[in-house]
């Protein structure tokens, strides 16, 4: 994550020094244009789970985008945006584990109530995604003080996917040792996500949800999961 952000804060330093060798003109339409740069903030969940699959507690992920807008010429409450990013969700699972790095066909989850398991178990993946959107600014003139809705998708592809264990008990929740186990694997995840958004806000603050269209695993390997999203948004420059 701390590679992500750095890389993320590098393209948006990078943003602003090209934007000041830019045009009257079109410094003038990237005031109106606004929320460029997008920092989300989420609660994760996974839809059409079986019940063999045993969630607990609120998932939690990030996003980081950086934006480009372009305000229609005949309604410039209108705009369609196209950015670049990194987004991230994370799942947390009740006395299972996942061998991600298993050599099965299928992907296995393994039930752990009968015997020692990781107190605290989250699966997490990460994706490099282009996000669109169809936007509307109730004042264009002064965007930092308006209420805004839009509508998109997101097209991204998975670059990493692991577990992360911490804490091993028995299956009485005794203490056993006191350890963290990551293991780092792709293999059985849908290396394309197709994602649908929409949000709505004040300025700077949105609330917005996200539901991904395509399985998060691969066909036959995997449940047929698809990661929900709710969650926060800080939108500016």
């Amino acid at each position: 994550m701390k590679k992500i952000f750095t890389s993320v804060f590098v393209l948006v330093m990078g943003a602003q020094l090209y934007a000041q060798t830019e045009t009257k003109i079109k410094e003038k339409l990237t005031k109106k244009a606004n929320d460029h740069f997008m920092l989300q903030f989420t609660a994760d969940s996974w839809m059409n789970k079986p019940d063999s699959i045993v969630t607990k507690g609120i998932g939690r992920g990030a996003n980081i985008y950086l934006m480009m807008n372009y305000p229609f010429k005949t309604n410039e409450k209108f705009s369609a945006a196209i950015g670049v990013g990194f987004g991230t969700s994370g799942i947390y699972l009740n006395k299972q584990s996942v061998q991600v790095a298993g050599q099965t066909q299928n992907l296995v989850f393994n039930k752990l109530d009968s015997t020692n398991h990781f107190k605290k178990y989250k699966f997490a993946a990460t994706y490099l995604e282009i996000p669109v959107e169809l936007r509307y600014t109730q004042n264009p003139d002064n965007a930092d003080k308006s209420w805004k809705f839009a509508i998109g998708a997101k097209v991204g592809t998975t670059l990493d996917a692991h577990t992360k264990g911490k804490n091993l008990v028995d299956k009485n929740n005794t203490a056993v040792n006191n350890y963290t186990e990551k293991i780092k694997q792709k293999r059985y995840l849908n290396n394309s996500r197709i994602a649908l958004t929409g949000r709505l806000g004040w300025g700077h603050f949105s609330v917005f949800a996200q539901y991904q269209v395509t399985s998060l695993f691969k066909d036959t390997q995997g449940p047929d999961v698809h990661p929900f999203s709710i969650g926060l948004a800080l939108s500016g420059l």
